[in-house]
């Protein structure tokens, strides 16, 4: 290395590694890891860097010997998934089912980090609330929830699980949401019009996002937008509940009336 004079000193390992350190110090903390620069950062900002994420890496044979290729993941159960076995952020970014029907951005599930603690001034004895997930960049019940969770069949009536219940709808969910809350899909991580074409005859483009992937055993609480023909009174169970998406989600006009 030379200093300004011109003169060369060695750097040695431990050099080396301080300087890597340095640098890996000025990255973590860099301004886009927060809010609100997260806000803006594309894909290509976040893969610059976390390229990783989206290459294969699949491990051919479990710890335990079974190949990959001889069973079946809980994600390849429906039969809209095609391929083999893949890593996560490829199935949610890569697939062609993804590309299909979802415009995922790195943003849409991860908004940063505080930077003292995922959750600040909490111990086990005093919890502290405010968003705040320990040891989680991704908030699970405002992103992975609302294609993971369980379909909830009491509210919408139906005699069993849509398993056990979907040759009585001709395996077609528009049976009955052609005319039920057919304001939905409008935001902007999917592709409204990709999803509504493949859901036509084939419950499990539906099924899939509403219970066929359940990671938890609770129902996500979407938002009920008003629809066409909407009866005026408002479901107990239903009481409470958001009529609108998250302002970050929201397209068109419905974004620019937030941004006023």
């Amino acid at each position: 290395m030379l200093l300004s004079g011109g003169q060369a000193i060695a750097v040695g390992p431990a050099d080396t590694a301080k300087q890597t350190a340095s640098e890996y110090q000025r990255a973590r903390y860099s301004a886009i890891h927060f809010k609100p620069a997260i806000s803006g950062a594309s894909n290509a900002d976040c893969l610059a860097c976390h390229a990783e994420v989206l290459k294969p890496t699949l491990r051919e044979r479990s710890p335990a010997g079974v190949k990959a290729s001889d069973s079946k993941a809980w994600y390849q159960q429906m039969t809209t998934y095609q391929g083999g076995q893949d890593t996560f952020h490829r199935r949610h970014l890569e697939t062609e089912f993804a590309r299909t029907t979802m415009s995922l951005q790195c943003t849409t599930c991860h908004e940063g980090h505080d930077p003292r603690d995922e959750h600040p001034l909490s111990s086990a004895t005093s919890q502290r609330e405010g968003g705040f997930r320990l040891r989680k960049s991704v908030v699970p019940e405002t992103s992975c929830l609302k294609c993971h969770g369980q379909m909830n069949t009491a509210v919408m009536g139906l005699p069993g699980t849509w398993r056990t219940s979907r040759e009585m709808f001709q395996n077609d969910c528009l049976t009955c949401h052609a005319a039920i809350r057919t304001n939905r899909h409008q935001v902007n991580y999917l592709k409204a019009d990709a999803i509504e074409a493949a859901g036509k005859g084939n419950g499990d483009v539906c099924y899939g996002c509403h219970g066929g992937r359940a990671w938890y055993r609770t129902t996500y609480p979407y938002p009920r937008h008003a629809w066409p023909g909407m009866a005026d009174e408002t479901p107990d169970w239903a009481k409470g509940r958001p009529t609108e998406s998250e302002a970050r989600f929201l397209t068109g006009d419905r974004a620019k009336g937030q941004s006023k």
